[in-house]
């Protein structure tokens, strides 16, 4: 097969894939449609490409964590602070969670 006998295998083969493709489009843009109509959002643009709100700043909403006051028995605050470091990172739990009461050191 020369060259030329190859081409118009070469533009049959890229018809199809081109078809193929619109076809794709086509359907996702129809399964979008009627996603859309089931969930009440018609008027969403789902392209990501419409108009911005401004940010809303989050604030949490909840008690703030305090377990009184942590007593020191023979050890200096950082010390303190880096045992806290640790229970925390070995037990998993995020340090703000953590409620310690005292910490003494044996001499």
């Amino acid at each position: 097969m020369t060259v030329l006998e190859s081409v118009p295998y070469a533009m049959f083969t890229m018809a199809v894939v081109f078809f193929v493709l619109i076809m794709l489009s086509l359907i996702i843009k129809l399964f979008s449609m009627t996603i859309s109509l089931f969930t009440g959002k018609a008027g969403e643009n789902l392209s990501g490409s419409g108009c911005v709100s401004e940010p809303v700043a989050i604030e949490e909403e909840g008690p703030e964590l305090s377990c009184g006051e942590l007593k020191l028995q023979n050890v200096d605050e950082p010390t303190a602070a880096m045992i806290m470091a640790i229970v925390s990172e070995e037990s998993g739990i995020p340090l703000e969670e953590l409620c310690f009461k005292s910490i003494k050191a044996k001499i």
